[in-house]
């Protein structure tokens, strides 16, 4: 006898970049792993959206357009430093965790989804993902920098700041305000800007905060971790309900 299947209509399909773990850093596993913090996929389903982790491995561009071409939107996840290598400099020695085939991934990813119109949130490493996929760099260590407000840090911890938001953004209309509270933990920031990206977010100390890829219907990117908050703050659980209400247009047009 078969198993009986929920008949009911398709929730929206969003890809979630997942990330490799060493078997050594994994209590009790036996296996290198792969895995995404919980916080990102229940932002999707509390949004009535369905999740899929991907697996990181190099791709070519036909390859990535082919795989996202399952799917309705796509969530770039946070996670460790980008190979500064693959912006045209040398490494700071505070960089960490760095993985290049998922480097390599996540950028055909986004530059693949950025030709299709596909709907994008990118998540502090995410953001940084879309920047460097436009073309842009990154400042390596930006918390010896005079004047910089707390913003976390990746090894010690998260802060909550204000995040300013350009009134005419896209995403200052997602969130339903143009300042708002933000759970923050990087140690880098968007230096010289990707092709076809606006900043549409600052700190009070002036750092970016939020981007915009100009032209396209909602590809955004914002440095601060909406997960961490999302379940007690609507402001930022908004972030995932409109990446999925993007994804379901997408599905129906």
């Amino acid at each position: 006898m078969g198993v009986a299947r929920h008949a009911g209509p398709m929730l929206p399909l969003l890809a979630v970049t997942g990330r490799h773990i060493d078997q050594e850093r994994v209590r009790a596993y036996r296996a290198d792993a792969l895995i995404v913090p919980r916080g990102y996929v229940d932002g999707i389903r509390r949004a009535g959206g369905e999740a899929a982790v991907l697996l990181p491995l190099e791709l070519s561009a036909e390859e990535a357009a082919g795989l996202l071409s399952r799917f309705d939107g796509l969530l770039l996840t946070g996670g460790g430093d980008l190979n500064p290598a693959r912006y045209g400099q040398d490494r700071h020695p505070t960089v960490y965790g760095v993985d290049d085939e998922r480097d390599g991934f996540e950028m055909a990813l986004a530059r693949a989804a950025i030709e299709a119109e596909m709907p994008v949130l990118g998540i502090c490493r995410g953001m940084q993902i879309l920047n460097v996929a436009l073309g842009g760099t990154l400042e390596q260590h930006i918390l010896d920098r005079p004047g910089l407000l707390p913003h976390g840090d990746p090894t010690q911890g998260a802060v909550l700041h204000a995040v300013g938001l350009d009134p005419a953004s896209r995403l200052a209309a997602t969130i339903g305000t143009d300042r708002t509270m933000c759970s923050s933990h990087h140690h880098q920031a968007v230096d010289r800007l990707g092709d076809g990206l606006r900043i549409v977010g600052h700190s009070d100390d002036g750092l970016p905060e939020a981007v915009e890829v100009e032209g396209a219907p909602w590809i955004v990117g914002v440095q601060w971790h909406p997960e961490d908050t999302a379940a007690a703050n609507p402001e930022q659980q908004r972030l995932f309900d409109t990446l999925v209400a993007e994804a379901a247009g997408a599905r129906r047009s």
